[in-house]
């Protein structure tokens, strides 16, 4: 980058280290470092929701799902995350501030019992580290490396995750929130700024050059406009609904499946509800709750369509990219040797289109899988699938600013720092609601019982240094092909939790006599589940699985119920240091920003 570039990047960043450690700077016990002493105004909390949620997970992965076959039907995730917002808002987090909790699991031993409280707790925190907080370094990681090959991806996570720590340490959730209020207005407008230069780009572009899979130009010509070949072009990925039989979003997640990780994402992620925990008063939060959803609405246009057009431009480059990647490596450097001398038998399986599009490569695919498959019948051994990809589809939001940002007006050091800060937002959000969680959930609880005020905060800034040298260290391992992908990775391992959550949670608001078990029941009966479809029936969308997941375990606590239900209903205690009245103002948006998805999605369905 350039000079300007540079310092327009570097001056960001700092701007919103030191606004969090600023703001994050006033001493005060837990409820302080872990809720920013439930003070967050509507503003706060609606900017920071859509900086904690929109991260490299989104600019990478959902723009790169974006340029696959999958297209304008991923955008059911931020459409359909609205309305659970809304249903957050107006239904899950009145109870919640009524007890006055923490954190979502220690909700779960006022419904039923110190066991589910812990389970969740530590089911929790290992998705966190293990998958949420290395996914999102690795992801940003993988974006400076896509721009800048010279950056090598262990350092950038290294670098990514040690600045977050240093702010999230310091301030916790008060500076998280005051830092996101400058992150979040950055990354609107720069993926405002992205979508605006890809539109201009495909509408310069010869027709010539453009990869899609429109059957024929019609009426285009090189003059017309961005917006006229992005929609005939693309016209079959710009659709709400994909065929029963795909892998990714099949249509009848959107009735059910769909539904299931967007609920437990915006209502029992600690990181996310942590925000409306720390507000004013139930007003407030709805406020924030009903902000960030019209702000969910816009977010689409600015990463999901430049993702359908960076194939359109850089199809050939992506193409590129994924003959780089860690499989087809290995495939280089084996395929001459004997099948199985590395000591496994493999079959490669082509992406669809390879054959036709690199005959030459295919037909070397090809031989080595029936020498594998003589090999491995001869020596009575299994083989592994292993898919070779065609497109190395989460290089486009990388390919977007690498080809169309300009340098030497400081744009890209404004759209490098707002990614940045994307990152560090979203990893500092986790890496808070995991400190939370270790130190409330099970430091208080099981460790030590009695700890102040400042020993838990002690205790939160430490857990906070363990969990980012964690997640560093898993973040490089992403980078393999089999993991499908960074935001298909995030939430088909979270489909080992999130059903089972949601149903505990569910369950346990509408059924008042449900046993104390069901809350144990249910948590640890989920996993089992989930797994064993995953294995018996692996031709099932991970979204289905979550649907048939989400009804077996609500029909096993209903069983439960039926057969010992409680001699009488549970009464949740009201521990409530604010004010728990509704807000009519943000009834009355909520129906707006219903009626707004209604029609987006009958105009692209």
């Amino acid at each position: 980058m350039s000079i300007i570039d540079w310092t327009v990047f570097i001056g960001f960043v700092v701007a919103v280290i030191l606004l969090g450690t600023w703001k994050g700077r006033e001493k005060g016990g837990s409820e302080s470092y872990f809720l920013a002493g439930r003070g967050l105004s509507w503003w706060l909390i609606g900017f920071s929701l859509i900086a904690a949620n929109i991260s490299s997970e989104q600019f990478v992965g959902m723009s790169g799902s974006a340029a696959s076959h999958v297209g304008l039907a991923i955008a059911s995730y931020e459409w359909l995350a609205a309305v659970s917002l809304l249903i957050v808002g107006f239904f899950f987090l009145p109870r919640f501030l009524k007890t006055g909790v923490y954190t979502v699991p220690e909700f779960l031993e006022y419904r039923y019992n110190e066991t589910s409280r812990s389970l969740m707790a530590l089911f929790t925190m290992i998705t966190y580290v293990g998958v949420t907080i290395s996914a999102v370094i690795y992801a940003g990681a993988l974006t400076f490396f896509t721009l800048y090959p010279q950056i090598d991806v262990v350092m950038a996570s290294w670098v990514i995750g040690i600045i977050a720590a240093v702010y999230v340490a310091t301030g916790g959730l008060k500076a998280c929130a005051w830092a996101d209020l400058l992150q979040g207005s950055a990354l609107i407008l720069c993926g405002g700024v992205i979508t605006y230069l890809s539109f201009r780009a495909l509408g310069a572009a010869p027709l010539a050059g453009l990869l899609h899979n429109a059957p024929d130009v019609g009426t285009l010509t090189d003059a017309s406009s961005g917006v006229e070949k992005f929609f005939h072009l693309n016209a079959d990925k710009l659709h709400m609904v994909l065929p029963l039989h795909d892998q990714v979003l099949p249509w009848t997640a959107l009735l059910v499946g769909l539904w299931i990780p967007n609920l437990y994402y915006w209502g029992f992620n600690q990181y996310i509800i942590q925000r409306t925990l720390g507000s004013q008063s139930l007003a407030e939060g709805q406020r924030g709750i009903v902000f960030a959803s019209l702000l969910k609405i816009v977010t689409p246009f600015i990463i999901v369509f430049p993702g359908i057009i960076a194939f359109n431009l850089f199809g050939g480059q992506m193409e590129q990219m994924a003959q780089k990647d860690v499989e087809w490596v290995k495939f280089e450097k084996i395929k001459t040797a004997a099948p199985g001398a590395d000591g496994q038998y493999t079959h490669y399986i082509l992406a669809n289109g390879f054959a036709e599009k690199n005959p030459q490569k295919a037909a070397e695919v090809q031989a080595y899988n029936k020498a594998s498959a003589t090999a491995a019948a001869a020596a009575k051994k299994p083989m592994s699938p292993v898919d070779l990809p065609l497109y190395k589809y989460d290089s486009a939001f990388g390919l977007l600013v690498q080809n169309l940002v300009p340098e030497n007006v400081g744009l890209r050091g404004f759209v490098l720092a707002a990614l940045l800060g994307a990152i560090v937002s979203s990893l500092a959000s986790m890496l808070n609601a995991a400190s939370t969680i270790f130190s409330m959930d099970i430091y208080k609880k099981y460790l030590h019982r009695s700890a102040a005020d400042k020993t838990l905060v002690f205790v939160g800034r430490v857990s906070v240094g363990v969990f980012v040298v964690i997640g560093c260290l898993i973040a490089p391992l992403l980078g393999d092909p089999k993991f499908g992908g960074i935001f298909l990775f995030i939430q088909e391992f979270q489909g080992f939790i999130s059903p089972g959550i949601l149903a505990v949670f569910i369950f346990g608001f509408v059924v008042k006599r449900a046993p104390a078990m069901c809350g144990v029941v249910g948590l640890l009966i989920n996993p089992i589940v989930y797994g064993v479809l995953k294995v018996a029936i692996p031709s099932l969308s991970f979204l289905d699985r979550m649907a048939v997941s989400f009804f077996c375990v609500l029909g096993i606590l209903g069983v439960m119920t039926w057969l010992k239900p409680l001699p009488k209903p549970v009464t949740i205690p009201d521990n409530a240091t604010i004010s728990l009245e509704s807000s009519r103002g943000a009834k009355v948006m909520a129906c707006l920003v219903l009626a707004a998805i209604v029609s987006l999605y009958i105009y692209f369905w």
